[in-house]
């Protein structure tokens, strides 16, 4: 038995400790795994040798992540240039902005309708404000349940992590979203005219749009973002 001492960068809060003690912990021939958040740090516990890109790859599907030897530095005086040219977190990226953009939309738009069905009298305003309301609550509803299927988290911590992720990707594609819709439809529900659908699509492509390099921002440097 032998034991080893990493640095994590990318790890910044109980979430991330969660996410690379579990995908460590899934690596053959690890016995145990003690996450120091505050020092960034996991002391590996491995009953023979284990190589470094080994465990790397088990962050792989987390690529804010990056384990290194405890004497190394992490790898992050690249220039600006390259910093925005990893694909592989623009497709992450763009994922976590997809997951919210379903909640945000599912929230958003059915505010809109029921408001227009039942209280058609509520200012255009008001929609616009309980509209966005609706949207961060079944925004954070959707990562509360990705984390808990996808992730494995428990609900407290799920939804505790839910809650830490970013509101100002979410709040920017709220506002965005409404935006558009209000610009195209003066904020109108009209199913039968096709502007609607027109402007129900492009409300939700600059809702994703907007936030997407934001999301990538927080996925590259901190492994944070709206997902």
């Amino acid at each position: 038995k032998m034991t080893h001492t990493f640095s994590i960068d990318g790890m910044t809060c109980s979430g991330c400790a969660t996410t690379v003690l579990k995908a460590l912990k899934s690596v053959a021939h690890i016995q145990d795994v003690k996450i120091d958040l505050k020092e960034s740090k996991a002391e590996v516990i491995m009953e023979q040798h284990v190589p470094l890109s080994q465990l790397q790859a088990a962050l792989q599907p987390w690529p804010g992540y990056q384990i290194l030897e405890n004497n190394q530095s992490p790898n992050t005086r690249k220039s600006a240039t390259d910093f925005w040219r990893d694909f592989s977190v623009w497709k992450r990226a763009s994922l976590n902005t997809l997951n919210c953009l379903v909640g945000c939309s599912i929230g958003d738009f059915g505010m809109v309708i029921f408001l227009q069905a039942y209280y058609p009298a509520t200012s255009m305003a008001i929609q616009m404000v309980l509209a966005t309301i609706a949207g961060l609550i079944t925004s954070i509803f959707l990562e509360t349940i990705l984390l808990h299927t996808r992730e494995k988290f428990d609900w407290g911590l799920a939804l505790q992590t839910a809650f830490g992720m970013s509101f100002i990707s979410m709040i920017t594609m709220e506002l965005v979203m409404n935006a558009t819709d209000f610009m195209m439809t003066g904020g109108k529900a009209a199913f039968g005219n096709p502007l609607y659908w027109t402007a129900l699509l492009a409300a939700m492509g600059t809702g994703f749009l907007a936030p997407l390099p934001y999301n990538y921002y927080k996925l590259k440097k901190f492994n944070r973002a709206c997902h």
